[in-house]
């Protein structure tokens, strides 16, 4: 896999297909990123598992934290890494030691480790690196452009309104 470009069918197939994720280095400090990716998630409607040693046991926002991947009482189908690459090996290790392995394994804006993406590769997981659930979401939708970001597509779709929180989204509830 070239994970120096992935397609938009790669990452809205997972996006569309994952139910269940695994947020590594979660943080409960709303103004840092794993917080509202976190939150973002859930309200898109992904059921979010928040993995942070530090916190285990309390919630953040509306997902349950835990000390480690193993401790996750279901199986999830996503891990989403929220640490240094140089993590990436052991958090690597602790993912093929998981039952049911996860369907993908994706490493957040920076978070690269080519050797750890092969190795987990190997055993069917699909990888993502340097990357944001958040931000691709957002722009596979199109949803990114009302907040003045350009998607780089074009579409002359009008987008639905809902009551509450909006979801234009790639997913259907």
């Amino acid at each position: 896999m070239n994970h120096d470009h992935y397609d938009d069918a790669y990452i809205s197939g997972i996006l569309n297909s994952v139910k269940t994720v695994a947020v590594v280095g979660a943080s409960a400090n709303d103004v840092r990123p794993s917080f509202f990716v976190l939150k973002y998630l859930i309200d898109k409607g992904y059921k979010v598992f928040a993995v942070n040693p530090g916190h285990a046991g309390k919630m953040i926002d509306r997902a349950m934290t835990y000390a480690s991947l193993s401790d996750i009482p279901e199986p999830v189908d996503m891990v989403d890494i929220f640490r240094a690459s140089s993590a990436v090996p052991g958090i690597a290790e602790e993912i093929l030691k998981m039952d049911p392995l996860p369907k993908v394994v994706w490493m957040q804006l920076t978070v690269r480790h080519d050797e750890a993406a092969a190795k987990l590769e190997k055993h069917g997981i699909k990888v993502v690196m340097n990357r944001c659930p958040k931000i691709e979401y957002g722009r596979l939708s199109r949803e990114i452009a009302w907040n003045g970001v350009n998607s780089g597509q074009i579409s002359s779709r009008k987008p639905v309104l809902r009551p509450g929180f909006q979801s234009f989204g790639i997913r259907q509830r």
